[in-house]
């Protein structure tokens, strides 16, 4: 149970895949939301999504909508072939994309991102995809879990294996 004043619904489009839908208040009370849409996650990837998920919905919340609690933030989540997908929608006013969010700074300090705040940095460090729609109220984010073919992961596994002896 999430907790707060939440939807969640299913749709399933018709190429068969289904999408879970959560939609909040404008909050930054994140925690039982992130959970949620971190359910089937791999453990292994759980931190690092959790930063990238928070920093966007913190965007969406805040910057979108103004923390406003009449305005909602909505999340369709699935998965599509090894890639986990979430789209994060709010009801704001959008922004224009800096294109230097893409790059990576040189300094440390925060002038050095420019137009480019630090959660939309992050957003690019994290996922593998970053998409925004034309408005700049919605971005797709998407993680692709497996980063190898099977048959290389499987071969990683025998070399990593004790009783396995690596014939060069």
């Amino acid at each position: 149970m999430l907790g707060i004043d939440c939807m969640v619904g299913v749709m399933t489009l018709s190429n068969g895949i289904k999408w879970d839908k959560l939609s909040f208040a404008s909050t930054l009370y994140l925690y039982p939301i992130i959970d949620t849409l971190l359910e089937h996650a791999p453990s292994q990837m759980r931190d690092e999504l959790w930063l990238g998920l928070q920093e966007a919905l913190v965007n969406a919340a805040k910057h979108g909508n103004s923390l406003d609690p009449g305005k909602q933030v909505s999340v369709q989540y699935a998965e599509v072939q090894g890639h986990y997908w979430w789209i994060i929608t709010d009801q704001g006013n959008g922004f224009d994309l800096p294109h230097s969010c893409r790059i990576c700074p040189e300094g440390d300090d925060n002038e050095s991102m420019g137009d480019c705040g630090r959660g939309l940095f992050i957003l690019y460090q994290i996922f593998d995809q970053v998409h925004w729609s034309p408005k700049g109220n919605e971005v797709r984010l998407c993680k692709r879990f497996s980063r190898w073919p099977k048959w290389l992961t499987r071969w990683q596994g025998l070399q990593t294996t004790k009783d396995t002896m690596a014939i060069i």
